[in-house]
């Protein structure tokens, strides 16, 4: 039985969310009918202990105000100690991919080991291995996307297909859609189907990255509007000091001439909008040019 507070949480804990609603359940458990399994944990010196599995149970029995927690202490090095704690994850509670994928990629570089050698040690083939760690070169800001959308494994895969510059469109389109995984792979074949065209300002005007992002955003969604057949295009001039970007979207769908003599298309009634609203809607400010 160890003092909770000698107990120190693993640095290779391998999750990175925890369900507080799961966590207070198992609370209310242990406090009914005691903790079940003992964490395991490994020495580190006087009075102190580095937790190796258990970190669920742990959280749960600091909730329930536990003095002490039964505990086996083993003699695990730091690559055993990673090792057993992502195995403990993937096998009790399905994992975050991105988090799997960076637990294996550290306790790879713990073993300093091959992916052959990691995947037989961990129990995977190593093509499941090496398909996990591809997921790692997915953006951060595309992997918050899957996890948001909560995309699995092979909605990621499917957008590893594309090229990166096109990746945030189809995984932000599987969310938004809650595509199955059949349907993602269908939207990836179509994306790969149509080239991608280059945004008008990507290569003609520097800017800083903030500025590009939005630039890629804008373009991504009119390859989108080009895939569904809507004759969209779009134009980028730098006018006053700063970028204007001007998408065309025919509104029968296709870029046709309007017939002689027949009357102009009166646009949608929309709220008026100030001069600077205009501005702020249509132009990147100066101060973002580099």
């Amino acid at each position: 039985m160890l003092p909770v507070n000698w107990i120190e949480p693993s640095p290779y804990q391998a999750r990175t969310v925890f369900d507080d609603t799961e966590i207070a359940a198992l609370a209310v458990s242990i406090l009914q009918n005691g903790l079940l399994q003992p964490v395991s944990v490994r020495r580190l010196g006087m009075r102190r202990y580095q937790l190796v599995a258990g970190e669920r149970r742990l959280r749960a029995c600091r909730l329930a105000k536990l003095e002490k927690v039964p505990a086996i202490v083993s003699d695990f090095d730091e690559g055993q100690t990673a090792a057993l704690g992502l195995l403990e994850n993937i096998q009790r509670t399905q994992l975050d991919p991105f988090d799997t994928a960076r637990g294996i990629r550290e306790v790879i570089r713990l073993w300093g080991c091959t992916q052959a050698e990691a995947a037989r040690r961990l129990g995977l083939s190593q093509p499941a291995l090496a398909n996990k760690l591809r997921l790692l070169s997915l953006t951060p800001e595309q992997q918050q996307l899957c996890t948001l959308h909560q995309l699995t494994e092979r909605h990621a895969r499917a957008a590893l297909r594309l090229p990166e510059s096109r990746r945030t469109a189809a995984l932000q389109k599987m969310g938004e859609e809650k595509m199955s995984v059949r349907e993602a792979d269908k939207l990836v074949d179509a994306m790969l189907a149509s080239p991608e065209k280059p945004s008008p300002c990507r290569k003609t005007v520097p800017m800083v990255k903030d500025v590009r992002l939005f630039v890629n955003t804008l373009q991504h969604a009119v390859d989108m509007m080009v895939q569904k057949g809507i004759g969209a295009t779009t134009s980028c001039t730098r006018k006053d000091g700063c970028l204007e970007y001007i998408v065309r979207i025919p509104v029968n769908g296709t870029a046709e001439e309007a017939p002689a003599g027949a009357p102009p298309v009166a646009p949608a009634e929309a709220p008026e909008a100030s001069d600077g609203a205009v501005a702020a809607a249509t132009q990147a400010p100066q101060e973002a040019l580099v």
